[in-house]
C-alpha cells in the first residue's frame, strides 16, 4: 500500500509544489523558520498526494484506456484501494492544513483554501474542472502556483507590480504546460468522452495556444525586479519543445508524449537556473 500511495503521488512532480512555496517564503520572509519547515513537507508529498490521489482515484475508468497511465505519469491501482487511497489523502493533508491555518492569517488562509478547493475540483465527482475545457488549464495552474502565492501571503510579501507581473507569468506557464500535457490524451480523452482543452482545439490549435502562453509568460518577465527579465530565456526551451509539434495532427496526437516526457526533465533543468537568479535577486536587493 505505501508503494501505491508513493507511486500515486507522482514523486517526479514533488518539487513542482514545493519548491515555489520554499523560494517564495524564505526570499518574503527572509530567514529559515519551523512554517518554511513544514509548509515544504506539506507541499513536497501530502499536497501531491492528495492532488494526485484523489485523480487516480476518479479517472480510473479514462485511466484504463490511456496507454501512458500506470507509471509515472500516473497510477492505475485497483478498485478495490480506492477508499484507502482517499482515506490517506485525508489522514496526510488534514494535520499540516490544520497547523498552517493555525499559524496563518485571514489572507493566507484564503489562499490555502482556494488551493485545496482546486485540487479538489479539479477531479472530483460533480466538479470535475478537469472536464471543462480551458478551466481545466486554469484549475491545473493554480495546482502550482497557489503554494507560491501562499507562501508570500503567510511571510507578510508586498505585492509590488513587478511581483504580480512574475505570478501573472508563473500562471501562464502552468496554463501552457497544461495545456501542452493535454495534447497526448486528445485520442484517449474523445474514447473515454472525456472534455478538455485538447479535445476542443484540437492537437495543433493546442500545440500554438502553448506556445502562445509561453510566449507571453517570457514578455511578462521582463517586466520584474532584476535579474528577472533573464528569466524570460527560460521559456525558449519550452518554446522549442512544444513547436516541435506544430504540425501534429489529432491521429497522432500521441507522439506528443515524447515532448512532455522531455518537459518533465527540462523542469529540473530551468529550476536550476531559477535557482541562480532567485540567489543573485537575494544578494543585491
Amino acid at each position: 500500500m505505501i508503494r501505491e500511495l508513493v507511486i500515486t503521488s507522482r514523486p517526479v512532480s514533488w518539487v513542482n509544489t514545493a519548491y515555489p512555496f520554499a523560494a517564495a517564503y524564505l526570499l518574503a520572509a527572509g530567514r529559515i523558520d519551523w512554517l518554511l519547515v513544514v509548509g515544504t513537507i506539506f507541499f513536497l508529498v501530502p499536497y501531491n498526494l492528495a492532488m494526485y490521489g484523489i485523480n487516480d482515484v476518479f479517472d480510473y475508468e479514462s485511466d484504463l484506456l490511456n496507454p501512458r497511465k500506470g507509471g509515472a505519469e500516473g497510477a492505475v491501482v485497483d478498485r478495490g484501494r480506492h477508499r484507502a487511497i482517499l482515506k490517506a489523502c485525508a489522514v496526510a493533508t488534514v494535520p499540516f492544513v490544520v497547523v498552517l491555518a493555525l499559524a496563518g492569517s485571514v489572507a493566507s488562509n484564503l489562499v490555502l483554501l482556494v488551493s485545496l478547493a482546486a485540487v479538489y475540483a479539479y477531479s472530483a465527482p460533480g466538479l470535475r474542472f478537469k472536464e471543462r475545457p480551458f478551466l481545466d488549464s486554469l484549475t491545473s495552474s493554480t495546482h502550482f502556483v497557489s503554494p507560491a502565492v501562499f507562501g508570500l501571503v503567510l511571510a507578510g510579501a508586498q505585492f509590488t507590480p513587478e511581483l504580480w507581473a512574475l505570478l501573472a507569468a508563473y500562471f501562464l506557464w502552468g496554463m501552457a504546460s497544461h495545456a501542452f500535457g493535454a495534447v497526448q490524451d486528445v485520442v484517449p480523452d474523445r474514447e473515454a468522452g472525456l472534455g478538455s482543452i485538447g479535445t476542443v482545439l484540437g492537437a495543433r490549435r493546442t500545440v500554438l495556444a502553448s506556445a502562445a502562453g509561453y510566449a507571453a509568460a517570457g514578455l511578462l518577465m521582463l517586466a520584474t525586479d532584476w535579474p528577472g527579465p533573464l528569466a524570460a530565456l527560460l521559456v525558449l526551451p519550452y518554446l522549442l519543445n512544444v513547436l516541435r509539434f506544430a504540425r501534429i495532427d489529432d491521429a497522432g496526437s500521441a507522439a506528443a508524449n515524447a515532448g512532455w516526457k522531455r518537459f518533465l526533465w527540462l523542469n529540473y533543468v530551468v529550476g536550476f537556473l531559477v535557482t541562480m537568479l532567485l540567489i543573485w535577486y537575494a544578494g543585491i536587493r
